[in-house]
């Protein structure tokens, strides 16, 4: 097999997903035992490219390869995870991963460009993960990771994490146009240009759709990144501005006996004022330089996010006059800088690398709050805050390579937090402290006959909403409140197995178990905190990539979750509403057959329960998308994209609540409450390079 190590830009660099001078030494020492032969593929998942079997990269090969209806879906690329919509397009996508429901990002940490994305104590949900300000043209690749088992990784990274890495040069320009149904329309430019002695990268994109909703989405949003890359001997500068701007109008999740009695269609809305409209702007400077025998890497970055969000999901639940439409409006300032440093040293004649970090973050929120409205009209405040929540965060890593077939990572790494806030109620005002202690541990053995097998272990957290840890009494009936518990402990543990032992096949396996020690929430549709009980979780992974032949890539992904809460008095049951027993992804793709190029992926999202008893539980979902490529001239290039080729009447997502509809008792009637997958849609795209 012919190993080719991908050098990483000195410039492109994250928090997570570096390798390490030890990790590159493994893997050239490894391909010198194992006999030449090429693996070419969507993903790179080599023997001695990882800690873990469940982490790889995916290329950009993939990206281009696959049809992307939305740029949240990147997430999906990585093996196990889904990636739905419950709202409008510019919301925050939903994510499912190993038995989570993690909302719209919980207990999954994202970074793009070495910026978190993740947005702590969020008006809407904790760890609000918005990705619509991503351009995938000028994604190089992602590196993925599961469990919590990396120094380097703190925050919300215990069911896994992601980092994107932006191209520091593009090979060409590119100019693309794209036109589809439901008035979907795109335009992107985007290049790099010689400036001084670096390279300016850009992007600027709008965007347009309108959806199959009966009530029109227009969505339009407006995104742009700079991003200088200045070479200084052996050092490294690179500055990125981002820019994106969006507003829509949201087709929410609608109950299934308004469809059945004809109140509305499976498209319809009960609220036609429904939506929102969100603003980021980032600036983020990376360094990189030798320093004491080793080599430091660093970003600081600032970011504004704005998000006013509408929603009406119970309807005439709450206020029978006016509707229980309210209004999530988050307004945030946040300023970052992580520094990461490693040497390569020797330890009784074997390589060791030793590594220091730091992580600190300040959210300054000002204001957040929940307002009662009413066709976007406030009407009353429930409750409005002042927030200024900091993080310091530290670990230290040794990987110690002790025999040919031996390799130890052992990690500890300690989170402080400071949360405080201002409450327009004086009684939920407060600062709390806290901090956790997180060792991991990780054992590569091999590789035998082309096989290494990973032990993995370690604790992590996830924080929780600063105005669920202080809070005093419940905003709206004014009784007390539970407070809920700043940071919450995880703890991991994996079994796998990376093999090549079949030519041009890459596959791993891995038996994960992960705990909680309580699923504490903040409700940001109530404004108040609702405490979950212990959980436990386990499940298998298999993924695979084989290239039978030079111009034909196979990927398979395989993931059976068992997810139930273990603490309480298990009254209402165990399950845990929203785990997806098993998914699945498969994807043909032919990268280049003379002009033509074309792909083919399946998604397959099993049932899942709606209610702690399982007495409801959602459908199973089935997609297949397509792309197909023609190129018209030399470097001009004709693709159609095909959504849901096969017009599958599913739902992306559905959840079992009380509502109330005009007419209805005043307790409300429990009932499943679904947001529709998209029909079959067409998007055409004439792209350019130069």
């Amino acid at each position: 097999m012919r190993y080719v190590v991908k050098a990483v830009s000195a410039a492109c660099v994250g928090l997570v997903g570096v390798p390490s001078l030890a990790q590159v030494q493994q893997r050239e020492e490894a391909a010198a035992r194992l006999e030449p032969v090429e693996v070419v593929g969507n993903y790179d998942n080599r023997v001695g490219s990882s800690d873990a079997a469940s982490a790889g990269s995916f290329t950009r090969q993939l990206i281009e390869a696959r049809p992307l209806q939305r740029p949240g879906n990147l997430l999906e690329y990585v093996p196990g995870l889904v990636v739905t919509q419950h709202s409008g397009a510019g919301k925050a996508n939903q994510y499912f991963l190993r038995g989570f429901n993690l909302d719209h990002g919980t207990d999954f940490a994202t970074w793009v460009a070495g910026m978190p994305v993740n947005l702590r104590t969020h008006a809407h949900g904790q760890g609000y993960t918005d990705l619509n300000f991503i351009i995938p043209e000028l994604v190089e690749r992602v590196d993925y990771f599961k469990g919590p088992y990396y120094a380097q990784r703190g925050d919300f990274a215990s069911a896994g994490a992601a980092q994107m890495f932006y191209s520091d040069r593009l090979k060409q320009n590119l100019a693309l146009g794209t036109l589809g149904d439901f008035g979907y329309q795109r335009a992107l430019l985007a290049g790099t240009a010689s400036l001084g002695a670096g390279g300016l990268t850009y992007g600027l994109e709008y965007q347009h759709s309108d959806g199959p909703w009966d009530v029109p989405a227009d969505y339009r949003k407006v995104n742009a990144v700079l991003r200088y890359v200045l070479p200084l001997g052996k050092q490294t500068l690179a500055l990125t501005a981002m820019a994106y701007d969006g507003r829509w109008t949201a087709t929410d999740q609608i109950p299934q006996r308004a469809v059945d009695a004809g109140l509305i269609g499976r498209f319809g809305s009960l609220d036609a004022s429904d939506g929102g409209e969100s603003r980021r702007y980032s600036l983020s400077l990376d360094y990189v330089a030798p320093l004491a025998g080793g080599t430091l890497r660093s970003t600081a970055y600032g970011f504004t996010y704005d998000l006013d969000l509408y929603s009406n999901f119970t309807y005439f639940l709450t206020d029978p006059v006016n509707g229980d439409q309210f209004l999530q409006a988050d307004d945030r300032r946040v300023y970052g800088w992580w520094g990461d440093w490693t040497r390569g040293d020797e330890w009784f004649g074997r390589p060791v690398q030793n590594r220091l970090g730091f992580e600190w973050r300040q959210d300054r929120i000002d204001p957040i709050g929940l307002y009662a409205t009413r066709d976007r009209e406030r009407l009353s405040v429930v409750r409005e805050d002042r927030v200024v929540e900091s993080s310091l965060g530290l670990y230290a890593a040794n990987e110690a390579q002790w025999t040919e077939w031996l390799r130890s990572i052992a990690g500890l790494r300690y989170d402080a937090y400071v949360f405080d806030v201002t409450s327009m109620t004086p009684q939920n005002s407060g600062r709390v402290t806290d901090g956790i202690v997180s060792p991991k541990l990780s054992l590569v053995f091999g590789p035998w006959a082309r096989t290494e097998y990973f032990v993995n272990a370690g604790y992590g957290f996830h924080s929780n909403d600063a105005r669920g840890v202080t809070i005093n009494v419940d905003p709206v009936t004014g009784e007390p409140a539970e407070r809920a518990t700043p940071l919450v402990r995880s703890k991991g543990a994996e079994l796998g197995l990376r093999s090549e032992a079949l030519a041009n096949v890459q596959s791993s396996l891995a038996l994960w178990y992960l705990t909680l020690d309580s699923e504490l929430a903040f409700v940001g549709d109530a404004g108040t905190t609702e405490a979950g009980r212990p959980s436990r979780r386990y499940g298998v992974e298999w993924n695979t990539r084989w290239q039978p032949v030079s111009r034909l890539l196979l990927d398979l992904d395989l993931a059976w979750n068992h997810a139930r809460f273990t603490g309480g008095d298990g009254g209402a049951g165990d399950f845990i509403p929203g785990a997806p027993d098993a998914v699945a992804a498969a994807g043909l793709s032919v990268p280049r057959y003379g002009p033509w190029s074309g792909a083919v992926f399946l998604r397959y999202i099993g049932s899942y329960p709606l209610t702690e008893d399982d007495s409801v539980r959602s459908q199973t979902q089935t997609t297949v998308d397509l792309q197909l490529g023609y190129e018209v001239l030399p470097r001009l290039q004709l693709r159609l994209d095909v959504f849901n080729l096969f017009d599958a009447d599913t739902n992306d997502i559905t959840y079992f609540y009380e509502s109330r509809l005009p007419g209805e008792p005043p307790e409300g009637v429990g009932d499943v409450h679904f947001h529709p997958a998209e029909p079959r849609s067409f998007r055409v795209t004439l792209s350019y390079r130069f």
